[in-house]
């Protein structure tokens, strides 16, 4: 049986739950050590509390691509001609 192939660092789930994951980090230790700044969020530590957020959000995410990943088939059939897809416009002449 040939080992699957799968779409790995390609698959945009990665890719979001990295950015998330990071920005999760760097509010959550803004959070921590920052200025709270809680009179103007009515006594709440909004980042720390983004930053747990996102942290959990982005590391679903990473999770998610790792339990089911996106398998990239060997073999992709040939596109014929597609009878419901419109033809490519030509573009005019330009003037002689």
């Amino acid at each position: 049986m040939a080992e699957k192939h799968t779409a790995g660092a390609f698959d945009i789930r990665n890719i979001i739950g990295l950015l998330l994951t990071i920005y999760g980090v760097i509010l959550t230790l803004m959070g921590i050590f920052a200025d709270p700044a809680t009179q103007k969020t009515g006594g709440l530590n909004a980042n720390l509390y983004a930053g747990i957020g996102l942290l959990v959000v982005g590391l679903g995410f990473i999770a998610w691509s790792r339990l089911r990943p996106v398998v990239v088939p060997e073999e992709v059939p040939e596109v014929g001609d597609d009878p419901v897809r419109p033809a490519p416009k030509k573009r005019p002449r330009s003037g002689h």
